[in-house]
């Protein structure tokens, strides 16, 4: 009775599968809440929160482009040098690389230091970029 159930709906069935992991794609991927803040949402969090812009690219990377009034902290010192540079834990930190992806891995170092607001630019400067939002260049 079950198989013959199976056996005359399996396209509804399959439609159902390939459905549900087109939904559940995204977070597999990495594509969810782990891929970080968009540009809009980062300025909103700078205008409203005052939150700190910080650039965890290697320093030649962040002479050639930055988002204006970053502050540079090469992600290997960022442990070191974090608490120097932004001494409140409570303000909203934006970690910024090139794609987004170093950025990622900052975020887990601060809050690993005690930053629970320590969110990542999506895309990295990429995205910002494409917002047309303004980057200071060398």
């Amino acid at each position: 009775m079950q198989v013959d159930f199976i056996v005359s709906n399996w396209m509804l069935i399959l439609v159902a599968l390939v459905s549900g992991g087109m939904l559940l794609w995204p977070m597999v991927s990495g594509g969810g809440l782990a891929a970080g803040i968009s540009a809009p949402e980062a300025v909103q969090l700078m205008n409203r929160e005052k939150a700190v812009v910080v650039d965890v690219c290697s320093p030649q990377e962040y002479a050639q482009a930055h988002i204006a009034g970053a502050r540079s902290i090469p992600l290997g010192e960022l442990e070191a040098k974090l608490p120097g540079v932004v001494k409140n834990k409570a303000v909203p930190v934006i970690m910024v690389c090139a794609s987004g992806v170093r950025s990622g891995r900052a975020v887990a170092i601060a809050k690993k230091l005690g930053y629970e607001n320590a969110r990542s630019l999506g895309g990295g400067l990429k995205s910002w970029r494409d917002a047309n939002l303004p980057i200071a260049e060398a």
